[in-house]
């Protein structure tokens, strides 16, 4: 902490050599530190903790940095549980954006988004169905929101929706620091057969601005193995599917 400090970023490899221990010792104990809101763990080590308001409706870029190795597991483990042929959608995010990077054992999809990056992403491919809402861009999370992006939805039947999570509490569910966020995620919702959450850990415990739904809306949690102890055992006596992933190989 006294480095962080002073240098406001420190590395896995520094601290590796620094303190002589394995690199798995130090991720270990900056999950520890971030679960203590002393830190943020980002891709390669952890930054200084300003405030908790830093995480309010932070911009898509600031977001990759956040616990990417984390998403990339989740990314790659969810898109496993895709079955060819099927109608998705994909909601705005850094970890759903994971899932769409490992589609390529995939040959006829037919995928709903509102996240332009992710759009082009997925066109790349060259072999799926891409439909994007329209409606009104976010600059934040290079995404569409409003009436228009709702509107399109209620004529559409999915068969599964990779919801990106900012936020999450046992008492308030799922929630998000956009009004206009919320109001479409929930839209999503409705027009999927199954809902699969994609979030890391840190957003346990959670709660921001807007209100998206209650846990018993999800089908399905994909998250990494710090999950604390009272949502694993909350979530594993509801009806809801836990998938965790071992962040720490």
């Amino acid at each position: 902490m006294n480095l962080l400090h002073t240098e406001g970023r420190v590395f896995v490899e520094q601290l590796v050599e620094v303190f002589g221990v394995s690199e798995v010792s130090i991720r270990k104990d900056l999950a520890v530190l971030e679960e203590r809101k002393l830190l943020v763990r980002v891709k390669g080590g952890a930054i200084i903790l300003h405030q908790s308001d830093d995480f309010d409706d932070m911009s898509i870029s600031s977001k990759q940095r956040l616990h990417a190795r984390e998403k990339q597991l989740i990314g790659k483990y969810a898109a496993s549980m895709i079955h060819d042929g099927e109608r998705i959608i994909f909601d705005s995010g850094t970890t759903t954006m994971e899932v769409a990077k490992n589609l390529e054992s995939f040959n006829n999809l037919t995928i709903i988004t509102n996240a332009l990056d992710i759009a082009i992403t997925l066109n790349n491919y060259n072999r799926f169905t891409v439909i994007v809402l329209g409606g009104t861009m976010r600059a934040v999370s290079h995404s569409t929101v409003g009436m228009i992006s709702e509107s399109a939805l209620k004529n559409i039947f999915c068969d599964k929706l990779f919801l990106g999570v900012d936020s999450i509490s046992i008492k308030d569910g799922l929630s998000t620091p956009s009004l206009e966020e919320a109001s479409l995620n929930q839209a999503m919702i409705g027009a999927a057969k199954e809902v699969i959450a994609v979030f890391d850990s840190s957003k346990f415990g959670r709660r921001t601005f807007a209100h998206i739904a209650s846990l018993d809306k999800i089908t399905t949690i994909v998250t990494d193995n710090h999950i604390p102890p009272e949502f694993k055992k909350y979530i594993e006596k509801s009806q809801i599917a836990l998938h965790i992933v071992d962040v720490d190989q």
